[in-house]
């Protein structure tokens, strides 16, 4: 019996050393296919591809400048938006409603994250964008016009418009995160803060405090739900290979060229320029989650210390 044990155990590390080990051969895989493929373009452009600002298939010309700078700008606005209303909701439901209360809320906001992200583009291009264009738009240019970032056209497709709608589709989950993790924080915590006479706001303050590492994963995993979201905003920022500093002007991310442009890409060039840009992405998304685990490490060492 203890030798069919201990063979028993050996298959059963092998199974889950295997199960490990495929997630970083299939993450290998893909960075060397995408490689491979981008190699024309890499030893033609080299480097100069990260910093060009023309894309035109027809001349060969590609730089992914612009690109790379609608994706970043676009995914930090959406994070501005999105982490106060995300963290004061989960606040809400944890903190301060009743039961009563909380689980519809809380319902309703993860039905949110199960809504196809095409239906997201479909309001932006009919609601939200004729609201910018009317009405927002010309309030922020009335206000704060002297700002770089509210000068230029308002149409209401743009940069602000795919912030807007990124900020809407990574609320909900930002806010089942941190929602989890506030609701893991141990309720002695509580009630020794309550009895000490720390008021409700005091209390509060301290369950965050205990929960930092979780909200900065919370916020880095939308970050990485917006730098990848494809379609909604593809249907709503404009897709203009520009840099402009005002958030009505129309630009492009890099998930929404590769939608838009892939399956047209005929030409050897213009596909291993998408695979490259591609490929950034890639690179892109992995730096900012190994940036998170590096976050979320020092927020947590850093409790561990003051605790």
């Amino acid at each position: 019996m203890a030798q069919t044990g201990a063979l028993g155990d050996k298959i059963f590390r092998a199974v889950l050393l295997l199960a490990a080990t495929s997630i970083l051969l299939i993450v290998a895989g893909i960075f060397v296919m995408m490689v491979q493929n981008a190699m024309p373009t890499i030893g033609r452009f080299g480097i100069g591809f990260l910093f060009g600002s023309e894309w035109k298939p027809a001349q060969e010309e590609f730089g992914a400048l612009p690109f790379i700078y609608g994706t970043l700008v676009s995914s930090v606005l959406a994070l501005i938006i999105s982490v106060p209303i995300s963290l004061g909701i989960a606040i809400f439901l944890v903190e301060q409603a009743p039961k009563g209360i909380a689980k519809p809320i809380a319902f309703m906001v993860e039905l949110l994250a199960a809504i196809p992200s095409v239906v997201y583009g479909l309001w932006g291009i009919f609601v939200l964008a004729p609201f910018i264009r009317e009405y927002l738009g010309p309030v922020l240019q009335g206000y704060l016009g002297f700002i770089p970032l509210f000068q230029g056209r308002v149409t209401g497709i743009g940069m602000l418009t795919g912030g807007i709608i990124l900020a809407l589709m990574i609320t909900p989950i930002i806010t089942a995160v941190v929602r989890d993790v506030l609701e893991a924080v141990p309720t002695t915590q509580r009630e020794a803060a309550l009895a000490l006479g720390a008021t409700k706001w005091e209390t509060t303050t301290i369950v965050l405090g205990n929960a930092a590492s979780g909200i900065a994963g919370a916020v880095v995993l939308g970050l990485g739900r917006a730098i990848g979201e494809t379609m909604a905003v593809t249907m709503v920022i404009g897709n203009s290979p520009q840099i402009s500093a005002s958030l009505f002007e129309p630009a492009n991310t890099i998930a929404s060229l590769l939608a838009a442009n892939f399956a047209e890409a005929t030409d050897r060039t213009y596909l291993s320029a998408l695979i490259e840009i591609g490929l950034v992405l890639f690179l892109v998304t992995f730096v900012v989650n190994a940036f998170a685990k590096i976050l979320v490490m020092g927020v947590a060492s850093r409790n561990g210390k003051a605790a």
